[in-house]
C-alpha cells in the first residue's frame, strides 16, 4: 500500500504542477491593468499560494510514503483538499484530487509499519 500511495502521490503532483502553472498564470494575467474581464478568482492570493503548495505537498507526500506513511497520508490529503478549495472539482483537477486523496487514504491505511519503526 505504501508503494501505491507513493506512486499515486507523485503522479498526482506532476499533473498538479501543470494545473498550478495554469492557475498562477491566470491570476497573473488577471492582475495586469491592460487586461479586462478576467476577474475569475475571488481570492487570487490564495490561488497563487495553492498553485505552489498543493503540488509540492503531493510530490513530497508521495516521496515519503515508504518511510513515513502517516505523515505522507496527511500531506497527500492536505494537497488534495487545497486543490479542491482553490480550483474546485473539474476536468483539470480531477486527477490531482483523486490521486492525492486515494494515495493519502492508502498511506494512512498502511498503519502497521513495514519496518520496526513507529509512525512518529
Amino acid at each position: 500500500m505504501r508503494s501505491a500511495a507513493g506512486l499515486l502521490g507523485i503522479i498526482g503532483g506532476v499533473i498538479g504542477i501543470f494545473v498550478g502553472l495554469f492557475g498562477y498564470g491566470m491570476v497573473a494575467l488577471s492582475n495586469r491593468p491592460e487586461v479586462t474581464g478576467f476577474d475569475l478568482f475571488d481570492n487570487p492570493g490564495f490561488v497563487q499560494l495553492v498553485s505552489l503548495l498543493a503540488p509540492l505537498l503531493l510530490v513530497a507526500g508521495g516521496a515519503m510514503a515508504r518511510t513515513r506513511a502517516l505523515w505522507a497520508g496527511g500531506a497527500l490529503l492536505m494537497g488534495a483538499a487545497l486543490f479542491y478549495a482553490a480550483f474546485g472539482f473539474n476536468v483539470a483537477t480531477m486527477f490531482p484530487i483523486g490521486f492525492g486523496g486515494v494515495g493519502g487514504l492508502l498511506a494512512i491505511a498502511a498503519g502497521r509499519p513495514d519496518e520496526e519503526k513507529a509512525h512518529f
